[in-house]
């Protein structure tokens, strides 16, 4: 079980959305937070709302896809709160549309925050837990769609079942550090996600897709509108990360897409009985054979 209390969380996004819903529950578990966020406005109203409370919170400006600049944030946020034990790689970025009509720039933005941020949080700090001994846990936001892929969502989909194998093997690899891992799948969540078109970079603005349309905001709003509230999901979070789950998927409306998704996997899946050369693979210890063998 992992304790929280006393410790120091580190939380991407942390000005808005989930990532806040984060800082919020975490804060009132007793962890020290820092809240990183690419948009000062989301801090500042992310701060007033700390400002009435007696949680230590500080906020740091960041572009997670910025290395250097993450160091420096790490390094300021040890300073003054002490070693990092808790990462929420938590900011991410969403835009919708078939694939053929992606350019390069569609494909790099989403890539560089979903999924490189993502490795930059892990770089910037795994070294550091590791080096202390002092074991810590790390939470990686996913997606339903690290599971469930839909029409229109190609690129989105790909960055987050990037981090579903990321998190899997990162579990494996950080077992004998005691460092924990968890992945974050949320579904419809009521937070302002859509407005992250307002964060793509100059140099990335060659789109197939829209811009800032207040109207494609408003039908994204009226999608996610009835979604959990972000500290709904984040109390979720909590128990899992105390519970040291890899897996924290709250949505109980996926169970029978799910369900469908692997009875075809299954279904797909050759029978030993009708491989000759299985039993000689089993034998020899291939990966997904009985013995287990590292490497």
């Amino acid at each position: 079980m992992t304790k929280v209390a006393g410790r120091t969380a580190f939380i991407t996004g942390g000005g808005s959305g989930v990532a806040l819903g984060q800082a919020k529950v975490f804060a009132a578990a007793g962890c020290k937070v820092a809240i990183a966020d690419i948009r000062q406005d989301h801090l500042d109203e992310a701060m007033e709302y700390f400002a009435g409370t007696d949680a230590e919170v500080m906020a740091v400006k960041l572009d997670i896809t910025d290395r250097a600049a993450y160091a420096a944030a790490a390094d300021l946020v040890e300073a003054k709160l002490g070693p990092v034990e808790l990462l929420f790689n938590t900011a991410g970025v969403s835009i919708f549309g078939p694939l053929q009509k992606a350019t390069y720039d569609d494909w790099d933005w989403q890539l560089d925050v979903n999924l490189k941020g993502v490795i930059n949080g892990i770089q910037t700090f795994v070294p550091r837990m590791i080096e202390r001994g002092k074991g810590g846990h790390i939470v990686n936001t996913a997606s339903m769609s690290a599971f469930v892929a839909l029409k229109g969502t190609g690129i989105y989909c790909t960055s987050k079942m990037a981090i579903r194998g990321l998190s899997e093997c990162l579990a494996l690899d950080l077992a004998d550090e005691g460092i924990g891992v968890s992945m974050l799948c949320p579904g419809a969540v009521n937070t302002n996600i859509h407005e992250a078109v307002l964060t793509r970079p100059a140099h990335l603005q060659n789109t197939g897709y829209y811009g800032a349309d207040p109207e494609v905001f408003a039908h994204l709003k009226r999608v996610i509108s009835v979604g959990m509230e972000p500290e709904t999901l984040a109390r979720y979070v909590l128990e899992g990360v105390e519970a040291d789950q890899l897996y924290i998927l709250p949505y109980p409306e996926f169970r029978g897409t799910l369900e469908d998704i692997h009875e075809r996997v299954m279904a797909a899946l050759a029978k030993p009985e009708d491989d000759p050369e299985y039993e000689k693979r089993v034998a020899y210890g291939v990966p997904g054979g009985q013995k287990k063998e590292t490497v």
